[in-house]
């Protein structure tokens, strides 16, 4: 049966599970998304991804500044809604907004709950060095995705995977774990999170970015895979910060911080790094090949870490 649904969401990655709604015959009655933002260089104020995918659907769009106006809440309960489904809005839903719906609230988490609740669970779970994660369907409740979980499916990290590609996997994975709940609707039963395996994704701090070459390189790799392309883990070289967006771990031993003596590899505390693609500050990306040709990693040079910059 044919569902009347408020979706909420903001970017990319809530698009497939819009789309999964429309194909599977259900009525998006209204979009809530947060408002235009000043972007690019004339920093003109510009709709979300989900407001414009609304706009092209003919679906109403909403951008309220706060869901705490009693106003705003009677309008989202005056339509009546089966269903409301969450996915990255970008706002945190107050009690009184869960109960509205029939069937409740429905968020889609990239991660296999309990772990990874929160902010940044992509980029946590590949710097933890996560073989594998997901999404997971979960009734909403008031606490930090906290809620019973309706479904899950899981998605394995590739050794190569970045944020922004496991980004793009488990966008398309929601978007199908979302079909298959839509068609369950119902029948599902609410499993509660287990208790052991919680784990908090916290927001990325830019803090967090500056590599430390005393660490082994399978760890920097997954910093680098974590934060790529942002922030962007990086390193200092006579005072200009530079960006490794990708890079793959060796197997060679020498100096941590030390450039070796043939191709764009830096020594670390355990293995070593061979740069692949590097961004200078204000600069566009350009392969490391490119970047040791211009002489600024010369062999033998060192580089310092933070503690000791």
């Amino acid at each position: 049966m044919a569902m009347r649904i408020i979706f909420m969401g903001t970017p990319d990655f809530a698009a497939p599970a819009f789309q999964a709604i429309v194909d599977e015959g259900h009525e998006i009655i209204a979009a809530y998304t947060r408002p235009p933002a000043k972007s690019g260089r004339g920093m003109k104020l510009t709709p979300s991804p989900i407001h414009s995918l609304a706009e092209a659907a003919h679906v109403p769009v909403k951008t309220p500044n706060s869901l705490k106006d009693s106003a705003e809440l009677a309008a989202f309960a005056d339509m009546a809604p089966d269903l409301a489904i969450v996915v990255a809005y970008g706002m945190i839903l107050p009690q009184s907004w869960l109960d509205v719906p029939t069937l409740g609230c429905w968020n889609i988490h990239a991660s296999l709950l309990p772990r990874w609740r929160g902010a940044a669970p992509i980029q946590r779970a590949i710097m933890a060095g996560d073989k594998e994660t997901g999404v997971a369907i979960m009734q909403m409740q008031a606490g930090l995705d906290t809620g019973p979980v309706l479904l899950s499916q899981s998605c394995a990290i590739a050794a190569d995977d970045t944020a922004a590609s496991l980004h793009d996997k488990l966008a398309i994975l929601g978007g199908a774990a979302l079909r298959e709940a839509l068609r369950q609707a119902g029948q599902l039963t609410p499993q509660a999170q287990q208790q052991q395996g919680i784990c908090y994704a916290e927001k990325i701090d830019k803090a967090e970015a500056r590599l430390d070459w005393r660490q082994p390189a399978s760890v920097l790799d997954a910093q680098i895979r974590g934060l790529s392309p942002f922030p962007g883990a990086w390193f200092d070289v006579d005072g200009t910060r530079v960006k490794i967006l990708r890079a793959r771990p060796l197997n060679l031993q020498g100096p941590a911080g030390q450039v070796a003596d043939a191709g764009a590899i830096i020594h670390c505390g355990q293995g070593a790094l061979e740069l692949i693609e590097v961004q200078r500050a204000g600069k566009a990306a350009m392969p490391a090949t490119a970047f040791m040709r211009a002489g600024l990693l010369p062999a033998g040079k060192i580089l310092t870490s933070a503690e000791s910059a």
